[in-house]
């Protein structure tokens, strides 16, 4: 049985009645319509007696939803030390289920909120089909929302912080434009390094869009909810560094040549026959463009760059914009080699003999 919340301040009440003004410095609008709030909860599938980090929580509408659903525990990360009085106010309604952590979501190791939590649920093996009984979900203020995400995919390329405990499944708000981008398909004019990025290691949908007008103050733009369930075996067998840095330069030209971008990997000497060696062996077009590129090219690309790099030490620390880099130097460096491919336990049998084609892309 579901714990209710006693009966509280409508959510417009409640702004009103601790003086909370969103603050256009910090990106901040707040999500008014606690039929949406609770739709967020309800599409994240938040059951009775899971846990939830709650990121950005500001006046706690998505925080109501979250209770009402029935989470056994959750913790809310807040920044803004003027939502702290309204968010003890629900945690006092809520009946010793709700915590609050005054933090920065981007200096936060959110896995460490319950490494100590003797009765937390159970993790469950990385290969299983079935997900924890955990979450994250945020609605996420607009100017952090690309650097939080990238932080939380490469956490869980590492199965590391909250991902320890299993495929902790993601649900977080952006702008419509960026939520388009990270579920980007192949051939689309919205591809782009972030689509890669979050295809390769989860699988993201856009699970419904919400109109500016729902929100306090209103936006300019729309807003996308993304759901991400981390793959059970990434589609790239390369450190999530070295794909990045990959798919930085290669739709840096997003309208030229894949090849332009990718000569900017390389010193000036070696650009054309590094460039070539790689486009060759992957049997890539070089006159093709990189949205046209799909996970398996890119899977190509980045496992034959890594191998690349470990031929020349310092390549993978070379900058083109950086006039003064050169190999001799970077291979002195303390790492001038690519961080190593992630290595964890080996599925079973059954799951081992795997192909790109068996993924939804």
């Amino acid at each position: 049985m579901k714990s209710r919340l006693p009966p509280l301040p409508a959510l417009r009440d409640f702004i009103h009645m601790y003086r909370l003004r969103a603050k256009k410095i910090l990106s901040q609008n707040y999500l008014m319509d606690m039929n949406i709030n609770r739709k967020i909860a309800k599409h994240a599938k938040v059951n009775e007696n899971d846990w939830v980090i709650e990121i950005g929580s500001g006046p706690g509408g998505i925080t109501r939803g979250i209770l009402e659903a029935g989470a056994s525990r959750l913790d809310v990360v807040e920044i803004d030390n003027r939502f702290i009085p309204p968010l003890q106010h629900l945690a006092e309604a809520a009946d010793s289920r709700m915590f609050i952590h005054h933090k920065d979501a981007l200096r936060t190791e959110i896995g460490d909120i319950w490494k100590k939590e003797p009765n937390r649920p159970s993790s469950v093996p990385w290969h299983d089909s079935k997900l924890p009984q955990m979450h994250v979900i945020g609605n996420l203020p607009f100017n952090i929302a690309s650097p939080l995400i990238i932080k939380y995919l490469r956490d869980m390329s590492y199965r590391r912080g909250v991902w320890e405990y299993g495929r902790v499944p993601l649900t977080l708000t952006f702008q419509l434009e960026v939520a388009k981008r990270l579920c980007s398909p192949i051939a689309c004019d919205t591809r782009s390094r972030i689509s890669i990025m979050a295809q390769y290691v989860a699988e993201p949908k856009l699970v419904f869009q919400i109109s500016g007008s729902c929100f306090v103050p209103r936006p300019q733009v729309d807003v996308g909810v993304v759901r991400f369930v981390p793959r059970k075996t990434p589609l790239v067998k390369t450190s999530f560094e070295v794909l990045e840095k990959l798919c930085r330069q290669v739709f840096h030209y997003r309208q030229k040549y894949v090849e332009k971008g990718l000569k900017t990997l390389y010193p000036p000497e070696m650009e054309n026959e590094m460039a070539d060696e790689l486009l060759k062996k992957c049997r890539i077009d070089p006159t093709t463009t990189s949205i046209k590129l799909g996970m398996e090219q890119f899977a190509d690309l980045a496992e034959g760059y890594n191998e690349q790099c470990i031929r020349h030490p310092g390549l993978f620390l070379y900058d083109y914009t950086n006039k003064q880099h050169n190999l001799e130097s970077l291979s002195k460096e303390q790492y001038p080699l690519p961080p190593p491919v992630p290595v964890f336990d080996s599925p079973s049998d059954e799951d081992s003999e795997w192909s790109l084609r068996n993924f939804n892309l």
